[in-house]
């Protein structure tokens, strides 16, 4: 097996901008190879398997989207208040325009997901821990809402990720703006309130 990292990555990569523009059924070892730029059979040499190659895939995927820390220090840096948890979700909501590849390739290994119980057992474990780290970042930064507000800010912004990612038209982005104010407003309730 080959041991390039660097190669490694560059075909992870690859794999999820065929996965966004292909499907899960796209997502051959030649189209990676091609996706990557290298020769035949270059892929088959790092991955034992398409399962193998989407397990890396979802290892890959959430540091492909997250922010930079740096841009999180300068988000964090107003005082906890509900405009602030508005201005979070806002600001993930322009991150998923901006980097719609990484999600559509998360979105198109969810349904993946539901054929394949390895992936689905890996990607339920990564996606917890995620959300459970998101759930740690919000109640430790002191951000207005508990934990049932987090969890449902979360899922209704999941939805509307699908929405804009699959049909932007249903709703659009300036009505987007509303109603993300009127999720947090309504599941951490008045400014003032823990």
């Amino acid at each position: 097996m080959a041991r390039n990292p660097e190669r490694r990555a560059a075909l992870v990569d690859a794999a999820i901008e065929v996965l966004a523009r292909e499907g899960a059924r796209g997502l051959t070892f030649r189209a990676v190879d091609t996706a990557a730029g290298v020769p035949a059979g270059t892929a088959s040499n790092y991955f034992t398997s398409r399962d193998d190659l989407l397990a890396q895939v979802t290892a890959q995927i959430h540091q492909r989207i997250a922010p930079d820390p740096d841009d999180v220090a300068a988000v964090m840096a107003a005082p906890p208040s509900r405009e602030l948890v508005t201005e979070l979700l806002r600001w993930v909501n322009r991150r998923v325009a901006e980097n719609r590849t990484g999600y559509l390739a998360m979105l198109e290994l969810r349904l993946e997901a539901t054929r394949r119980p390895e992936l689905r057992a890996e990607l339920t474990r990564v996606m917890r821990e995620v959300r459970d780290e998101d759930l740690r970042f919000h109640l430790d930064s002191g951000l207005p809402g508990d934990r049932t507000a987090v969890t449902l800010m979360y899922l209704a912004m999941t939805g509307l990720m699908l929405e804009q990612l699959t049909l932007p038209g249903v709703v659009p982005d300036e009505e987007a703006e509303g109603l993300i104010s009127t999720l947090v407003e309504r599941a951490i309730g008045p400014e003032g309130e823990k």
